[in-house]
C-alpha cells in the first residue's frame, strides 16, 4: 500500500496573476537544490485520518501558521516519484513567508559520524507566480498548479 500525504496549496492574487506559497525542504540533503525541489506544505497519513484535516495541520506544523480563513477546495490526488500519493486542496489567502517557523527533525549528520544534528522540516518558504513554481515545484506536484489554474482561470 502506498504512501499517503496532504497538503495545502495556498494562492493569492496580484498584479500579476496567481501566486502560489510553496515550502522548501530543510537538511542537508535539500540545502543546494532549488529546482524541482519545492514542495507544497503536506505531510504524511494513516489509514482512517481525515486528509483534509491533516492537510490543515500539516500546513500549521511546517509553517508555524494556521492556514488563513476560507473556503478550501479540492486539486485532488496526484503519484509522485516514489509511489507516494498526494491528496491536495486549494485556499485562497496571504501569509508572509519570512515569518515561518517549521517543526524540526533528528539525523545523523555528517553521514556515518554518529553524531545527531537537528534541522527544521522546512528552511525556507515564498511566493512564486504559477510559471515560477512549475520550475520549482517537485515534478509529480506540478500537476496542482495546472488544476489550479484552471479554477481560478
Amino acid at each position: 500500500m502506498p504512501k499517503r500525504s496532504a497538503g495545502l496549496l495556498l494562492f493569492r492574487r496580484d498584479a500579476d496573476g496567481v501566486r502560489v506559497f510553496l515550502v522548501h525542504p530543510g537538511g542537508p540533503f535539500w540545502q543546494k537544490r532549488d529546482a524541482g525541489s519545492w514542495s507544497i506544505p503536506k505531510g504524511e497519513y494513516a489509514a482512517g485520518e481525515d486528509a483534509r484535516a491533516v492537510a490543515l495541520r500539516e500546513f500549521e506544523e511546517e509553517t508555524g501558521m494556521a492556514a488563513p480563513a476560507g473556503d478550501l477546495f479540492a486539486l485532488g490526488e496526484v503519484r509522485q516519484a516514489g509511489g507516494k500519493i498526494v491528496t491536495a486542496w486549494a485556499l485562497e489567502g496571504d501569509i508572509d513567508p519570512q515569518k515561518i517557523v517549521s517543526n524540526t527533525f533528528e539525523m545523523i549528520s555528517p553521514p556515518k559520524s554518529g553524531q545527531r544534528a537537528t534541522f527544521p522540516e522546512v528552511d525556507r518558504a515564498g511566493w512564486f507566480t504559477l510559471a515560477e513554481a512549475e520550475e520549482k515545484l517537485l515534478g509529480g506536484q506540478r500537476p496542482f498548479l495546472e488544476r489550479l489554474a484552471a479554477e481560478t482561470g
